[in-house]
C-alpha cells in the first residue's frame, strides 16, 4: 500500500519533533551543560572536586547532586534579633540544624565547635541553629554546660527553619547540614552525625575553601 500524502507529512512532523527534542535534551553531558547554566553554575566544579573527599568520617556527605541557591530562612542570632542566611553570605557556611532532643545532634556538637576553633574566621563559618520551640532556655545552657564556646547560638523558635530545609535537601530527621558556599550555592548535603573536626572533614572544608589539605 502506497501511503498517503498526510501519513508522509504526519511523519515528517514526528521526525522533525524528535529530531528536535534530542537537539535540545539529547545526551546526558548536554543535560548537564543545562544543569550547570544557572545561578550556581560557578559552584559546580568546587562540589565535583569535594565528591571524592566524602570518606571516612565525612563518607555520608553527598555532593551528588548540581550545585543549587540555598534555602532563604530566616531565624534569631544570639541576642534574639532576626537574621537569616543572605547576611551571612561572603564565606564558606556549614549550616546544621540540630536540637537537644536529638543524641545524634548532641553527639557530633563539640566537633563541630573544634572545627569552628580551628577554621573558621572570615573565610568559613559553622552556623547551628537550634530547631526547638519550646523551652527557649534549654538549649543555650545545654551549649554552656557543655562547653561549646565557639558556636554562635542561633535559634528558630517559630519552627519555620527546619521544614524547608529538610524539603529543599530530602532529608527527614536531624542532625541535617548543608554546605553553602560565599555566594550561597548548596555544595552538599549531610544526612546524620560526623566527626567534623576530623582530618577527613577538615580536608572537605579546606577543599571547598581552595586550600590545600
Amino acid at each position: 500500500m502506497k501511503a498517503t500524502p498526510k501519513i508522509l507529512a504526519a511523519g515528517g512532523a514526528l521526525a522533525a519533533v524528535l529530531v528536535g527534542g534530542l537537539a535540545l535534551y539529547g545526551t546526558g553531558s548536554n543535560l548537564g551543560n543545562l544543569a550547570a547554566s544557572g545561578p550556581c553554575a560557578e559552584a559546580a566544579p568546587v562540589a565535583a572536586r569535594l565528591a571524592p573527599l566524602a570518606r571516612g568520617d565525612v563518607a555520608a556527605f553527598d555532593a551528588s547532586a548540581p550545585p543549587k541557591p540555598a534555602p532563604a530562612v530566616a531565624f534569631k542570632g544570639p541576642d534574639g534579633a532576626p537574621t537569616d542566611l543572605a547576611s551571612l553570605r561572603g564565606k564558606l557556611l556549614l549550616v546544621n540544624l540540630w536540637a537537644t532532643w536529638c543524641a545524634p545532634c548532641k553527639a557530633e556538637m563539640p566537633a563541630l565547635d573544634r572545627l569552628q576553633a580551628e577554621l573558621g574566621g572570615d573565610s568559613f563559618q559553622v552556623v547551628a541553629i537550634n530547631v526547638e520551640t519550646r523551652n527557649l532556655d534549654k538549649p543555650p545552657a545545654w551549649f554552656k554546660a557543655n562547653g561549646i564556646a565557639h558556636l554562635t547560638y542561633y535559634g528558630d523558635p517559630e519552627g519555620k527553619v527546619l521544614p524547608v530545609i529538610q524539603s529543599a535537601v530530602g532529608s527527614t530527621g536531624l542532625p541535617t547540614t548543608m554546605l553553602i558556599d560565599a555566594k550561597g550555592c548548596t555544595l552538599g548535603v549531610m544526612k546524620g552525625p560526623a566527626e567534623w573536626s576530623s582530618e577527613d572533614g577538615k580536608r572537605l572544608i579546606r577543599a571547598a575553601l581552595a586550600k590545600s589539605s
